[in-house]
């Protein structure tokens, strides 16, 4: 790919870096690079639904990363539906690590993935310049985890990404679980075990409702608490301190120090207060909340011949009117516009 269109993001001044009419500064950037998806998770795809919004060229998507970047973002992670189905990736990865942040240092990107495809790609992936990969896994025992995905012989597939994703220096390596009562929290003390045997980072999420159907309720929720409670009484867990104050996991190490679970508990312990991150989908809409009930239409301003300037303007004014936080839970709360497939995890 060429690289003659990207240079050096035009830096603002440091008071004019990202940050909502909350105060808090927005440093963390997910883009959806497609909402196609080679698995049918029951919790995610419950419609059964395939791809609905179309995809940006690699080279769009570069432009309107470079544009936050000169705003102050500093971490940049890859999503989708599933970003190793894109074509062009290694390609995409490989021009944001010639990126540069406000401070001259290298972008932090990652991505996250369903690890189906990571043991062919890894090594390039590391190669071309990323991080570190987090691969959802719903599962450590291999019926439930095809029962989850409903595509037969995904689970081996997934270890063996996981495995080649540490090879290659994909670390740390996180897992992140999402759990629902009655379904998979019978793997929460396996998967314990699996972080200590597999030397990855096991990330537990409550299940929000994102969904394309209608499957969430208060009551399908494993909550913080409970994980740490039943972790603790086969293998007993030391609480970690927060790396930042905008850290969603709460981290705990095991106490003889081997190992490492983290648990996103944005339903019963909301993070919302210290948020530093911004949504771009697929079709280049601003999300500047998981729980958003209006898109910001980013790339439809670019394609109308928008300069840079006034692109940049236009995600500053988007991002300072950023929701306080989510009404998960609350009287009249509204599921998103879209599915967590459809927005980008």
């Amino acid at each position: 790919m060429a690289a003659a269109y990207l240079h050096p993001p035009v830096q603002a001044p440091a008071s004019s870096r990202l940050t909502d009419s909350h105060g808090r500064v927005i440093h963390d950037l997910r883009v959806s690079i497609t909402d196609r998806c080679n698995y049918k998770c029951v919790y995610c795809r419950t419609g059964e639904n395939g791809a609905q919004y179309p995809e940006l060229q690699i080279e769009e998507y570069l432009r309107l990363i470079e544009l936050f970047v000169g705003l102050g973002i500093t971490k940049v992670r890859l999503t989708g539906g599933e970003p190793l189905l894109r074509r062009g990736l290694l390609d995409l990865v490989r021009e944001l690590a010639r990126m540069r942040t406000f401070e001259g240092q290298p972008l932090d990107i990652a991505l996250t993935t369903n690890g189906h495809l990571l043991d062919r790609l890894a090594a390039g992936l590391k190669a071309a310049g990323l991080a570190r990969v987090t691969v959802s896994m719903d599962a450590v025992d291999g019926p439930i985890f095809e029962r989850i995905t409903r595509v037969p012989g995904s689970f081996q597939a997934v270890l063996a990404g996981v495995r080649a994703a540490r090879a290659a220096g994909l670390t740390p390596l996180k897992i992140n679980c999402v759990l629902l009562r009655g379904f998979n929290d019978d793997q929460i003390e396996g998967f314990a075990h699996f972080a200590r045997a597999e030397d990855v980072i096991v990330r537990f999420i409550e299940f929000m409702p994102l969904e394309e159907d209608r499957l969430w309720s208060p009551e399908i929720v494993v909550t913080l608490k409970e994980i740490v409670d039943r972790i603790g009484r086969v293998l007993p867990l030391v609480p970690l301190p927060a790396r930042e104050a905008s850290e969603t996991a709460r981290r705990y190490t095991f106490i003889d120090g081997k190992g490492e679970i983290g648990i996103i508990a944005p339903v019963s312990q909301a993070f919302c207060g210290a948020c530093s991150r911004v949504r771009l989908t697929s079709d280049g809409k601003i999300r500047t909340c998981l729980f958003s009930q209006i898109e910001h239409d980013l790339y439809g301003r670019m394609r109308a011949g928008a300069s840079n300037e006034e692109l940049r303007a236009y995600i500053v004014r988007t991002v300072e009117d950023k929701e306080a936080r989510h009404h998960i839970g609350e009287s009249g709360f509204l599921k998103p516009s879209r599915s967590m497939v459809h927005i980008g995890g």
